[in-house]
């Protein structure tokens, strides 16, 4: 079985890092850490130019549907350039939910905008500190209208569309509102990594409507979950080989007692560890890959095994990045702490790496008694 990306993939590959280099040097990050913009304009326009948003949704919805091989290779690079965008909040997320669960009214009201990029959306999970659980929602969804608060919001500030996972009489259920109307207000919520930006968005009999059935939210929000997981660590994936590339650069070029730092055993070691988690973590986001594209049964298995093997080698990557770096790089003017900031960012979105670790254990075990109960009954029989 061939694990690698085919030609036409590796040319979409190039041609997306090509594209960022031109429009997202590192100066486009650190323009929007250091100023006022949620996100980088030109950078959204150029992803929307080449159809980015319209990679994996099929044509009768207004995408070009190429499929989650090639959504990708392009987070991949996303991941590489630190594009500040919101591109994650709305197509890892909000247009996977819609596709998930959407109506076909609802699919063809809102898709077309979304493969357009006319239309930001994102999804409303968080409820302030500490784990979301089904029991525990705190906004309410009742009679067409959502009441609560939902914190952080990723591009919360930015999109105009949410998808808000919320209580009801049902249990657990996605509703979709319209950020720009009545009822709903938002404030911006600083966080460590400003170029993703987040807010506090509050809902006040704001209008709604569901997403999928009712009382089905929370099994919808773990199956978006599953293939958004795959999509993120795509993005750390990239970041955490930036991070790499970056340290050897250094090590080549930084001259001590004569010779290159890289060629101190200390350094080469440290940057032979990196290697090799970033090519365990990419083995398992290509295994993760393949079960997206293909909506495999291994899908809960290998997205929480690329969830978690990319959170460590991005935060790895990112931290011995610094160190190879030494003094220069712990300064505001070394773009290290770019890649060290979204690492952590990265690392919390859809939970952390022990609520990962946890949905690994969960879905090996639900594997493994899928497995064991056909073995009784033929023993039985």
């Amino acid at each position: 079985m061939n694990f690698d990306f085919d030609d036409a993939q590796k040319a979409l590959k190039k041609q997306t890092r090509d594209m960022l280099k031109g429009v997202c040097p590192a100066e486009v990050p650190r323009r929007i850490l250091e100023g006022d913009e949620p996100y980088a304009e030109e950078v959204w326009r150029a992803l929307v130019d080449m159809e980015a948003p319209a990679t994996a949704i099929p044509e009768q919805y207004g995408g070009i549907g190429f499929g989650y091989l090639e959504l990708c290779v392009i987070a991949e690079e996303l991941g590489r350039s630190l594009a500040p965008t919101p591109f994650s909040s709305s197509v890892y997320l909000a247009t996977e939910a819609i596709l998930l669960a959407g109506s076909e009214e609802q699919k063809r009201e809102h898709l077309p905008k979304l493969a357009k990029g006319e239309t930001i959306a994102t999804f409303g999970y968080a409820e302030g500190a500490g784990v979301v659980t089904a029991q525990g929602l705190t906004t309410r969804f009742a009679a067409g209208k959502l009441d609560g608060v939902k914190s952080p919001v990723p591009d919360g500030d930015v999109a105009s569309l949410a998808v808000v996972l919320s209580g009801s009489a049902d249990g657990p259920t996605l509703a979709l509102v319209e950020l720009d109307g009545e009822g709903v207000s938002r404030r911006p919520v600083e966080t460590l990594d400003p170029t993703r930006s987040h807010a506090e968005v509050t809902f006040e009999g704001a209008p709604a409507v569901i997403l999928g059935a009712a009382g089905e939210g929370w099994a919808l929000k773990d199956r978006l979950f599953d293939r958004a997981a795959v999509l993120f660590a795509m993005e750390q994936l990239g970041g955490a080989d930036a991070c790499l590339a970056m340290a050897i650069d250094y090590a080549k070029g930084r001259y001590a007692f004569g010779r290159p730092i890289g060629s101190f055993q200390a350094i080469k070691h440290k940057l032979a560890d990196l290697y090799i988690k970033n090519e365990l973590a990419r083995a398992n986001c290509y295994y993760g890959a393949w079960a997206l594209s293909t909506d495999a049964p291994e899908l809960p298995v290998a997205a929480a095994a690329a969830r978690v093997a990319c959170i460590e080698a991005y935060h790895h990557a990112a931290k011995e990045n610094i160190q190879t770096h030494g003094g220069i790089g712990f300064t505001w003017e070394s773009d290290c702490h770019l890649y060290y900031r979204r690492s952590k960012l990265l690392a919390l979105a859809l939970g952390g790496a022990r609520v990962w670790k946890n949905r690994l254990i969960d879905a090996l075990e639900a594997k493994a008694a899928q497995v064991e109960q056909p073995a009784e009954m033929a023993h039985a029989g």
